[in-house]
């Protein structure tokens, strides 16, 4: 059951809120875990069985680790719990890429390959695991003591607004909120308007374009209009639909008087990788910090072992992402770039330059960098570089030129002023520091938003089924 579904809108979000304000605050922590479960039983109930060892292991090293003075005994027991997790990531995303990579390397060397059966992913795994590391790692660190409580911990890792695709959060994050928060009216509003916001980011935005980057990145030999039309799209796409269901995910536990942090900050306005990666997923990018960079060293090492583990924990981000070459090599684009743009300023090298220059050059890197993450080998990927070169041609295809639609266009282009237009504008507004024209936009905003609202509706109850982009994590 995803949010962007009529089951989810009309039936279990309903529900669930129902009872949930009808019950008094103690019984709300078992209310939200029993919610959350029958959400993911949705998609596969045989799975169940996964979250809730992953949950119940967790929980049980955090007391062991609590418990255990610093030393060698308490390494290794953090160590097993890592592992453990990771075992299961490993086996259960990662076991069908290394068996293909594997048949791929003995085929070429003339040997039979391995027959084997594909492991299915559980959704959600790659988010869940995150969250449980989290919480061990930070009870080893002694930053967060450990919960006592196992209902409220298998609750935080089952919430169901974080469950499937993120936002990637910390226990102590919401370990207070947990014991003690509020509901208001207020807060409520402010959630439903987020969650109304992410809603039609996904529906009338993301949706809309997601054709015509299937036709895009589907051409055999795409031409140079094809390429940067369809990189473009899926820019837009991607961006649309992750921020969109991190809206819906923000509001949904605003509803539940839980406060999540941001995951995004308008990363297409960066004006190098660097910012991007303060502005793009950051609930992610701040979990590879603290967590791979630190643990790998960070840049207590000296300076190349620095550049080093900028590169690793990049390369192991996108690999986080789907075990795929294509994931592997676009961890290794971003990884590089970054540990350059870090020498350029360690070597006084880099230099302000105007947004103009700067903003446009930022997304060209993002945007080479999207065409591999999207493309489903690394061959398709390069015929869409190739296509970008012109290599096919420069003119639009006509086998492509069918989809490009005055109503796909009109969405790119408002897609692009929400992009580039709105935060500069806001940013302007805020610095005017008008009392008058603020409370207008908001007014404006919300009446606006609730006929966009039941247009999203009216479309998602027509179209087919459109999963969320960061569901396949």
């Amino acid at each position: 059951m995803v949010f962007s579904s009529n089951v989810f809108l009309f039936l279990f979000l309903p529900l669930f809120l129902i009872i949930y304000y009808l019950l008094p605050f103690k019984w709300r922590s078992a209310w939200i875990l029993l919610g959350s479960y029958a959400l993911y039983s949705w998609w596969r109930v045989d799975f169940l069985w996964l979250l809730i060892a992953i949950t119940v292991v967790s929980y049980w090293f955090g007391l062991v680790l609590g418990r255990q003075p610093d030393g060698q005994r308490r390494r290794w027991t953090l160590v097993t719990a890592v592992v453990l997790n990771l075992a299961a990531l490993g086996y259960f995303k990662y076991a069908n890429f290394g068996i293909e990579s594997f048949n791929a390397i003995t085929q070429s060397l003339g040997f039979q390959p391995f027959a084997f059966t594909p492991i299915l992913l559980p959704i959600g795994l790659s988010f869940f695991i995150f969250h449980a590391i989290s919480y061990i790692v930070d009870v080893y660190r002694r930053e967060e003591p450990p919960t006592h409580k196992l209902l409220d911990f298998a609750a935080f890792i089952a919430l169901f607004p974080h469950l499937i695709a993120g936002p990637v959060l910390k226990y102590n994050l919401l370990a207070d909120q947990f014991r003690t928060r509020t509901h208001t009216l207020e807060k409520f509003s402010y959630g439903a308007t987020r969650f109304m916001t992410g809603f039609a980011k996904k529906v009338l935005i993301a949706d809309t374009i997601a054709p015509l980057v299937t036709a895009a990145f589907n051409q055999p030999n795409p031409t140079m209009a094809d390429a940067w039309l369809g990189a473009l799209a899926y820019t837009l796409q991607l961006y649309f639909d992750f921020s969109g269901y991190s809206d819906m995910a923000i509001g949904l536990a605003a509803m539940m008087g839980f406060k999540f942090p941001e995951n995004f900050n308008h990363p297409y306005i960066s004006r190098s990788i660097t910012e991007f990666w303060r502005r793009w997923h950051m609930s992610l990018s701040s979990w590879l910090r603290e967590y791979l960079y630190i643990s790998l060293g960070g840049n207590r090492k000296g300076r190349a072992r620095t550049y080093l583990n900028l590169w690793l924990t990049m390369v192991l981000g996108g690999l986080w992402h789907g075990a795929n070459w294509t994931f592997v090599l676009w961890g290794v684009w971003h990884g590089s770039i970054l540990a350059v743009e870090r020498r350029m300023k360690e070597a006084s090298l880099w230099k302000p330059s105007p947004a103009w220059l700067t903003i446009p050059g930022t997304m060209i890197l993002v945007m080479l960098g999207w065409v591999m993450f999207r493309a489903d080998n690394v061959p398709d990927a390069f015929r869409m570089y190739g296509g970008m070169l012109g290599l096919n041609g420069v003119g639009l295809s006509d086998t492509l030129a069918w989809q490009v639609k005055g109503s796909v266009l009109l969405t790119m282009l408002l897609a692009a002023v929400l992009v580039y237009v709105a935060p500069l504008w806001g940013q302007r507004v805020g610095d005017v520091g008008s009392r008058l024209l603020k409370p207008a936009l908001a007014v404006g905003a919300t009446v606006t938003l609730l006929p966009l609202f039941v247009l999203a509706v009216m479309k998602l109850s027509a179209q087919s089924y459109t999963p969320f982009l960061y569901f396949q994590f």
